[in-house]
């Protein structure tokens, strides 16, 4: 008897951890014009401005876009030998990552102007802020605190469903929360920052239509929340730009 309340305890514990991730597809409210030579590697507003980083050597950069035409205000090119991944400001600095370069760079956000470039010790991947402390991703199923010197504050184990979820990617702060790209997937995930654990997932899939990819279109990759918390998604080498609703499935 007590094996059978053991077993139904544990199927119990099991559904009770699926039915904790809720399940959202998308509504497009509107799409704005996007480049699609554009990289996409992070994604944010700030100061009501929309930036955006571009990775690939030699094409890598970070710019500020103007939404309404989807054409660039002022890009700041990286060096070629770089391959730029996530950005965030924290403070009125701008950091950006780099792919396997093992460095990270920080500028003055109001001017763009280079003020250091620090050591990193992991993969570049995503990069956001809670407005307080930087988190970042590095392709593993971790989220990496860290302050304004990128010394680590904490280290966070994400979990879907009670496994560890990989290939974390670009990074969102919105209302409390984390949402992240999986990359080479049509899903977004929204992590709590306190737990690690997945606690809604949004199927994005089918949102840049066929009839728009050409051969260099590639994956699903940006978030970014304006003030106004209305959310915009986009990919790497998109020609569109989405702003969308989360409807529950």
């Amino acid at each position: 008897m007590r094996k059978w309340l053991l077993i139904a305890a544990v199927l119990l514990a099991g559904a009770c951890s699926q039915a904790q991730v809720k399940q959202y597809g998308l509504k497009v409210v509107k799409e704005y014009p996007h480049r699609r030579d554009a990289y996409t590697q992070g994604l944010f507003f700030h100061g009501g401005t929309l930036w955006e980083t571009t990775g690939q050597y030699g094409e890598s950069s970070i710019r500020t876009v103007d939404l309404a035409s989807g054409e660039p205000i002022e890009v700041k090119k990286l060096n070629g030998k770089y391959f730029g991944e996530g950005a965030a400001i924290l403070d009125g600095v701008l950091y950006i990552l780099t792919w396997t370069n093992k460095v990270a760079f920080k500028y003055d956000a109001a001017s763009l102007t280079y003020q250091q470039t620090l050591r990193y010790p992991r993969e570049g991947w995503g990069l956001t802020t809670d407005g307080k402390q930087l988190i970042a991703s590095d392709g593993t199923a971790h989220l990496y605190f860290m302050d304004k010197d990128l010394k680590l504050l904490k280290r966070l184990s994400v979990t879907m469903n009670g496994r560890p979820l990989r290939y974390l990617n670009e990074l969102e702060w919105i209302d409390g929360k984390v949402w992240a790209n999986v990359y080479t997937t049509d899903t977004i995930v929204i992590i709590n920052p306190a737990s690690g654990k997945v606690e809604a997932a949004i199927d994005c899939s089918g949102l840049l239509p066929a009839k728009l990819r050409q051969r260099d279109t590639d994956v699903l990759n940006g978030i970014a929340c304006d003030a106004e918390g209305r959310v915009y998604l986009t990919g790497k080498n998109w020609p569109r730009l989405y702003q969308v609703e989360l409807v529950k499935k």
